[in-house]
């Protein structure tokens, strides 16, 4: 059997015998199979849900069970397929933006939801908020005084942990360099800035926009220096980096005219069209598109932007033309990607974009909110593996994975 488990009042988790697990995709509460499930990852962290009962099947009857609902919070590199079953308190608050996964007890061990979907050893958090870290950020100040960049993923590397600032200390691999303070959507799963009554963002967003000279400094160091060099514009602590176009340009410039060593990448939403061609102008080499839905009324209930998904396809376009590598930072959500009017939105959609890769990431989000606001679902749930299988038959040229990978030019 394929139990359910449950945490008590002091987080400490439990199985229900005889209970059977149930989770969840979508708004549908679904029996899971033997080959749903993985042993819990390496790196995972478990997360009682709060306001939330856990549920599960005894006899014939689905329902609440003993305690609160339990979840697993996947490290990179896995994508989840369920989440966790629950039934919400009411008057509950909304949970914090995280992607939650459904736990389950099988062969007396902890299993989860989940598939591997790249290879993660660069992400793996062995490699991260290491003793000589605190140490790493005072030496990169001391090389590059004066600079905000510096000071600003100093902080995001030590009160934030984030990964892709602490490469720039470790000199090593793909490295941000934020400099947008300002966007041209409002994602309801934004992880820098957040309405006041909704749940907090799990880091700050710059207030300052950085000179080209800053942002050559940091890039021209970062590129002669690491193994695998990149340096991307549009990270977590930021808005929309095209927004900063003319910045970013100039500073681009500056760079390639001192080193042709690594890569430039740009995160974005690739709604301001201008911007992009900017950017790709000065010698951008690889783009990712952060995007949810091939639907215009999907995309737009989750980014509610000041631009529609046509002008994403533009700049994608000016970009392809431009020989510019373009991944999309496909956002999922079990039970919205994988329904019947979204995969036949998304082959139409990378037939006429043909990108070279889709970065499948785990959308952070509370999955009762996010319903909430977005359309509902026409036909049936496919479920994310018959959508990835589906994908894979009709692109086979696309690669699908977690990560940017460094282009060997």
């Amino acid at each position: 059997m394929i139990t359910a488990v449950y945490a008590d009042e002091n987080g400490e988790i439990f199985d229900q015998p005889g209970c059977e697990a149930v989770a969840r995709i979508g708004d549908q509460t679904v029996l899971l199979k033997p080959e749903d499930l993985i042993p819990l990852p390496e790196g995972a962290d478990l997360m009682c849900l709060p306001g939330r009962l856990a549920m599960g099947r005894q006899g014939k009857q689905i329902g609440p069970i003993t305690g609160r609902a339990v979840a697993a919070i996947l490290p990179a590199g896995y994508t989840r397929t369920h989440m966790p079953a629950f039934m919400k308190v009411e008057g509950e608050a909304m949970l914090p933006l995280y992607g939650y996964t459904a736990v389950v007890l099988y062969k007396d061990e902890l299993y989860v939801t989940a598939i591997y979907s790249d290879e993660n050893d660069k992400w793996q958090p062995l490699h991260y908020n290491t003793h000589s870290l605190k140490k790493l950020v005072s030496c990169t100040k001391k090389d590059l005084p004066n600079n905000r960049i510096v000071e600003q993923v100093g902080n995001c590397s030590l009160k934030w942990h984030c990964c892709t600032a602490q490469n720039l200390f470790y000199r090593r691999w793909e490295a941000g360099i934020p400099t947008s303070p300002t966007c041209n959507a409002n994602c309801f799963g934004c992880i820098s800035l957040q309405p006041s009554e909704c749940c907090p963002s799990p880091q700050n967003r710059i207030d300052f926009t950085p000179t080209p000279a800053e942002i050559a400094e940091v890039g021209i160091y970062h590129l002669e220096n690491a193994p695998e060099a990149i340096i991307s514009f549009g990270q977590g602590c930021e808005g929309e980096p095209s927004l900063a176009a003319v910045n970013i340009a100039e500073g681009m410039k500056i760079i390639r005219a001192k080193t042709k060593l690594g890569q430039i990448n740009i995160n974005t939403n690739a709604g301001y069209t201008e911007g992009i061609k900017k950017i790709v102008d000065a010698g951008l080499d690889t783009m990712r598109v952060s995007i949810i839905s091939a639907r215009t009324d999907s995309y737009q209930a989750y980014y509610r932007g000041s631009y529609e998904l046509a002008q994403v396809k533009e700049s994608i376009a000016y970009a392809k033309a431009a020989g510019v590598y373009v991944s999309l930072n496909m956002l999922f959500f079990p039970g919205l990607n994988d329904r019947e009017e979204e995969i036949f939105a998304w082959k139409e959609f990378l037939a006429e974009t043909k990108i070279d890769m889709i970065q499948i990431r785990n959308l952070n989000i509370d999955p009762d909110s996010f319903l909430e606001i977005m359309p509902k679902a026409k036909g049936k749930l496919c479920g994310v593996k018959t959508f990835l299988k589906e994908i894979r038959e009709a692109f086979p040229q696309i690669v699908i994975g977690s990560f940017s990978h460094y282009i060997e030019k």
